[in-house]
């Protein structure tokens, strides 16, 4: 996995090792994370997000892209 080595300078090393822990909790969280929220209009490519969950908070409901699409999960429709 990502470690920080004896090569990066002291400066660094406190920042790099934060950054390391935060991708490791991203990598395998020990809890529940917030889902990304937006409106409908403002929901990204899906194309760019394939198997990706978000909150469609004008909608009040989540959808997932299938990679061409999002679909909202409470009516399976195409938003």
């Amino acid at each position: 996995m990502l470690s920080v080595g004896p090569e990066v300078p002291p400066a660094l090393r406190p920042l790099l090792r934060a950054l390391v822990e935060a991708v490791r909790a991203l990598s395998a969280p020990g809890a529940p994370m917030p889902l990304f929220a937006c409106a409908a209009a403002d929901l990204p490519p899906a194309q760019a997000w394939p198997q990706t969950l978000v909150l469609v908070a004008d909608l009040s409901t989540l959808a997932i892209s299938d990679g061409s699409a999002w679909v909202r999960q409470d009516t399976g429709a195409v938003i």
